[in-house]
C-alpha cells in the first residue's frame, strides 16, 4: 500500500460526490459549531457571492485518512465545516422542488448506482450518537421536523447545535433570497462550483495526524509583519535604519510575536473600518501605509503608541493616580468576551486620551456595556465589526469628556434588545455568554469586590429542569407551563465552583441548599448563590420578585433605560 500524502483543491461539487464517503470517527469531539460560526460562514459566502461574480472562494482544508482510488474517508480535521456545509446544502435544497431538488440532493446523499457498486446513503456519517439524528432530519431534508423539537429534549449539545444552525441558515436564506428561486439556485451553483476546499489525504492514521499537527502548528514562519518591516525599514534613511529597527524589534518583544501580528490587524481595522477581505499584507499596504506620511511616522506615531495602548487594553494595566482600578476592572471584563473585535476602538482611544483618567473611565464603562450587549445578544463577527467601526469613526473626530464620543453609547433599540434577552431563557445562551452574564451580574451585586475563576464555574438551576411527580417541587410548582416559563431564566440560575452533580440537581429545595449550593462549608463565594441560600422557600412568586430585582440591577449598572 502506498503511504503517499496527496492534496488537491476541489469544488464542493467534487467534495460532495461519489469520490468521497466521509465518516467522523467516534474519538472526534462532538459537532461544536454554534450559530456564531454558522452565521459568519453564511454571511461571508453571501457577501462574496454578491461582490465577486466570477472569482472562487476558499473554504480551507480538510485532512482525511483515505486510500487512493477508494471513497472511504475518515475525517481527522474538517468535521465542523463538512457538517455545517451539509446543513447549508440541506436548507437550500429544501427550498426547491422537482428536478432541481433532486439535483441538489445528490450533494447531500449518494443516490446509488448499482453498476458502480454504490448504495444509496448519506455522504457524511457523523459520530455514532448523532448519526441517525443527522441522517433522519438534515440529510433526509426533514427540517420542519428538526425545528419542531424542544431543544431541552434533544440528547446532547451537538444535536442542539445542529438544530440551531439549521434554523439560522434557513432564516438567512429566506432573508437573502425570499421567494426568488432563480437567485437561490444561482447561489447554490456558486456554492458547488466556485467554493473550494483542499483535501489532504493519506492512507495512514499516523501520517494523517502528523499532517494535522503541522497544519495547526505555531511555528516561527514568516509573518506579514516581517514583510511589512522590510518594506518600511527599507524606506527609511540609511543613517536612521538601525535606530528604527531596534525600536521595531523592541515593540515586537514587548507584545510577543503573535501579539504583534494581532496588533497589525487591529491597526488595519482602525484605518479601514471594515472587515478584512484579503490578506493582512495587502490590506495594510492599501489602508495604512498609503495613509501615513512617512515610514518614520508609521513607527513613531502609529505602531509605537498603538502597541502601548494594545498592551494596556490586553493586560488590564492602565496606570494613573485616579480611576486605574475601575478602568482595569472594566478591561478584564472586556477580555472575557469571546472575541477581540473591541480592541481597535480601545487602542485608538487610549492612544488619544490615556492621560485623561476621568474620560478613560467614562469611555470604557460604555465600551464594556457595548461589548457585553453584542456578546450576550449573539451578534456575529460582521455585525460586531460594523458596530465597532462606527465607534472608530467617531473617535477619529474631535471628542472630549465635555463632548464625548456618542457612537460608543447604546441606542434605544440596542437597550431594548439587550433588556429582552436578559429577561429571556438565559440558560440557552452559549456557555460563554451565559457565564459572562451570570458572573457580571454577580460582580454588580458585590460592587466589584469579588474575583472570579470561570474555569471552575458551573451554572445550576434552583427549580430543576426535570421535576419528579412525587417530589416537593411538583407541589410547590404544580403547573408545567409555569415551570417551563421560569426554569431557564436568570432568577432560577446560580453559579457554583464545583462540578455538576446530576443527582443533587433534583434534590428538594432545602436539601439542595445544604448539600449542593452551599458546598462543603455551607457558604458560597457568589452573591447570587448566597441570596438563594438565604431564601426560605422557592416558589413562582419568589422567582418573580427575584427576577425583577436582578433585572433592575442590570438595568441600573448597564444604564439600560431608554433616553
Amino acid at each position: 500500500m502506498s503511504k503517499k500524502i496527496s492534496g488537491a483543491e476541489y469544488p464542493l461539487a467534487k467534495i460532495f460526490s461519489s469520490d468521497f464517503d466521509y465518516v467522523i470517527p467516534s474519538y472526534q469531539r462532538p459537532y461544536a459549531w454554534t450559530v456564531d460560526q454558522a452565521s459568519e460562514l453564511f454571511d461571508d459566502l453571501h457577501d462574496f457571492f454578491l461582490r465577486e461574480p466570477e472569482d472562487t472562494y476558499f473554504l480551507g482544508s480538510i485532512v482525511l485518512i483515505k486510500d487512493e482510488g477508494k471513497p472511504l474517508s475518515e475525517v481527522i480535521d474538517g468535521q465542523q465545516r463538512l457538517t455545517t456545509l451539509t446543513i447549508l446544502l440541506s436548507a437550500l435544497t429544501a427550498q426547491f422542488a422537482g428536478e432541481l431538488r433532486a439535483d441538489f440532493e445528490n450533494y447531500i446523499r449518494e443516490p446509488g448506482r448499482a453498476s458502480q457498486g454504490l448504495k444509496p446513503k448519506p455522504r457524511l456519517a457523523l459520530r455514532e450518537r448523532d448519526l441517525s439524528f443527522f441522517a433522519d432530519h438534515v440529510q433526509a431534508l426533514q427540517l420542519d421536523k428538526l425545528l419542531s423539537h424542544d431543544p431541552a429534549q434533544l440528547n446532547n449539545e451537538s444535536q442542539r447545535n445542529i438544530q440551531g444552525n439549521a434554523r439560522l441558515l434557513l432564516d438567512r436564506l429566506k432573508k437573502a433570497f425570499g421567494a426568488d428561486a432563480d437567485k437561490l439556485c444561482e447561489f447554490g451553483a456558486f456554492l458547488v462550483q466556485r467554493c473550494f476546499l483542499v483535501a489532504v489525504s493519506t492512507p495512514s492514521q499516523q501520517s494523517a495526524f502528523r499532517v494535522f499537527s503541522v497544519l495547526n502548528s505555531r511555528g516561527l514562519d514568516l509573518l506579514p509583519t516581517d514583510i511589512i518591516k522590510s518594506n518600511v525599514i527599507g524606506r527609511i534613511t540609511q543613517s536612521k535604519q538601525d535606530e528604527f529597527t531596534d525600536k521595531w524589534e523592541e515593540l515586537e518583544v514587548q507584545t510577543g510575536r503573535n501579539g504583534f501580528a494581532e496588533l497589525f490587524g487591529h491597526i488595519r481595522m482602525i484605518y479601514a473600518r471594515v472587515k478584512a477581505r484579503r490578506a493582512l499584507l495587502d490590506e495594510f499596504k492599501e489602508h495604512v501605509l498609503a495613509a501615513v506620511a512617512s515610514p518614520e511616522d508609521l513607527v513613531s506615531k502609529v505602531i509605537e503608541p498603538y502597541a502601548e495602548a494594545y498592551l494596556v487594553a490586553k493586560n488590564g494595566q492602565y496606570v494613573s493616580t485616579a480611576n486605574a482600578s475601575d478602568i482595569n476592572g472594566l478591561l478584564k471584563w472586556l477580555n472575557r468576551i469571546d472575541n477581540s473585535d473591541w480592541l481597535p476602538p480601545a487602542i485608538l482611544f487610549l492612544a488619544q486620551k490615556k492621560n485623561e483618567p476621568e474620560y478613560v473611565l467614562w469611555f470604557f464603562t460604555k465600551l464594556e456595556r457595548l461589548g457585553a450587549f453584542m456578546h450576550i445578544c449573539g451578534k456575529n463577527v460582521n455585525e460586531r465589526i460594523e458596530r465597532y467601526a462606527i465607534v472608530v469613526a467617531g473617535l477619529q473626530k474631535a471628542h472630549s469628556l465635555q463632548s464625548p464620543v456618542e457612537a460608543v453609547e447604546l441606542t434605544d433599540n440596542e437597550k431594548a434588545e439587550m433588556s429582552a434577552v436578559l429577561d429571556g431563557k438565559i440558560y440557552w445562551l452559549t456557555a460563554r455568554r451565559r457565564n459572562y452574564l451570570i458572573l457580571r451580574l454577580d460582580s454588580f451585586l458585590s460592587d466589584g469586590a469579588a474575583t472570579y475563576d470561570p474555569s471552575v464555574l458551573t451554572i445550576e438551576h434552583v427549580l430543576p429542569q426535570t421535576v419528579d411527580a412525587k417530589s416537593e417541587w411538583a407541589q410547590t410548582w404544580p403547573d408545567p407551563q409555569v415551570r417551563d416559563e421560569w426554569v431557564h431564566r436568570i432568577a432560577n440560575l446560580v453559579p457554583l465552583t464545583q462540578k455538576r452533580n446530576s443527582q443533587a440537581q433534583n434534590f428538594d429545595f432545602d436539601k439542595k441548599k445544604s448539600a449542593y449550593f452551599g458546598g462543603k462549608h455551607g457558604v458560597s463565594s457568589y452573591v447570587l448563590t448566597t441570596q438563594v441560600l438565604n431564601t426560605a422557600e422557592w416558589t413562582a412568586s419568589v422567582a418573580t420578585s427575584r427576577q425583577e430585582n436582578l433585572l433592575c440591577v442590570l438595568a441600573d449598572k448597564w444604564d439600560l433605560k431608554s433616553s
